[in-house]
């Protein structure tokens, strides 16, 4: 296989309510299909168009689950957010994914940005960044090397051990959910990936490649990684929950040529892995992309 780059899907958040059988036929149709990757996106709740709110399945029992019933996909949340667990609980709930999943766990972190599920969960939302600093010395640390002593501001760690740890020497691969200079000063050096949302570049290989030219100036060359917005037939644009209305950023949409083509194209502008966030997300749409990832691996 010839494939420019690793192609992934994010499995549905808000879109719509989706029960468990249909998540499990969409993971099981992604890896039938050869897709490199399923995500989950980790959020508690968004406030939607008319009065709606609606939240997804938690996160990390949703990627044990996931984890149970595929093979081979590599799986992540996409990202999670270190102010929603204890830091030392998260590291223990990616050490248990990775081994249910056999090694197969990219751990995705950042520092959440929506207020709404923070206050409706009793989460700080003050001094995120900084919180993120701590939680994130301590989640590698446990990861990396299976112990840690820490005492910071936000959190106190005793002797605290990991165990049992990851399945992989070394432990588990991160990836920095932002492209901030200071969640970078934080992140560089320890992640092995960074990854940007696609309306954080404009959804385009051209602004993606400037946003990796400005992340790379920063000394550490890390691979990078995007959110792609792509759009069938069908689909009414995506709702994005930061601010409740559609998103004005165009997807990707047209043929299984063109599509082939644009992530060929993010590939060459220096991405090594892609998440598809599809519109509509469905068994279908996932299937549809059998087509695109076949012309990719020509």
């Amino acid at each position: 296989m010839s494939r420019p780059c690793k192609i992934g899907v994010q499995l549905p958040e808000v879109e719509r309510a989706v029960a468990w059988p249909e998540l499990f036929a969409m993971a099981r149709a992604g890896e039938a299909i050869g897709l490199d990757s399923l995500w989950l996106g980790d959020h508690l709740l968004y406030d939607l168009p008319g009065g709606t709110t609606r939240g997804p399945w938690e996160v990390w029992t949703s990627l044990a689950a996931l984890a149970a019933v595929t093979e081979r996909v590599e799986l992540g949340p996409l990202v999670a957010a270190t102010s929603f667990h204890a830091p030392a609980m998260l590291a223990k709930q990616a050490a248990t994914v990775d081994a249910i999943s056999g090694g197969r766990l990219i751990l995705g972190l950042g520092a959440g940005w929506n207020e709404r599920e923070y206050r409706a969960f009793g989460f700080p939302y003050d001094k995120r960044v900084s919180r993120f600093a701590e939680a994130f010395t301590i989640i590698r640390t446990l990861l990396s090397e299976g112990q840690i002593d820490f005492h910071g501001e936000f959190y106190d760690l005793e002797n605290c051990v990991l165990d049992p740890g990851p399945v992989r020497p070394g432990g588990v691969p991160l990836m920095l959910g932002s492209t901030g200079p200071r969640m970078l000063g934080i992140g560089l050096g320890h992640i092995t990936s960074w990854n940007a949302w696609w309306n954080r570049y404009g959804n385009t290989p051209e602004g993606f490649a400037a946003l990796k030219e400005q992340v790379d100036a920063h000394g550490h060359l890390v691979e990078a990684t995007a959110a792609v917005l792509v759009a069938f037939p069908g689909g009414q644009g995506r709702v994005m929950g930061e601010s409740s209305y559609k998103s004005a950023v165009p997807p990707v949409q047209g043929t299984a040529e063109e599509i082939a083509q644009h992530l060929a194209a993010m590939a060459a502008a220096g991405a090594t892995h892609l998440q598809l966030v599809l519109d509509p997300i469905t068994q279908e749409s996932i299937e549809q992309l059998a087509e695109v990832l076949a012309i990719l691996d020509r």
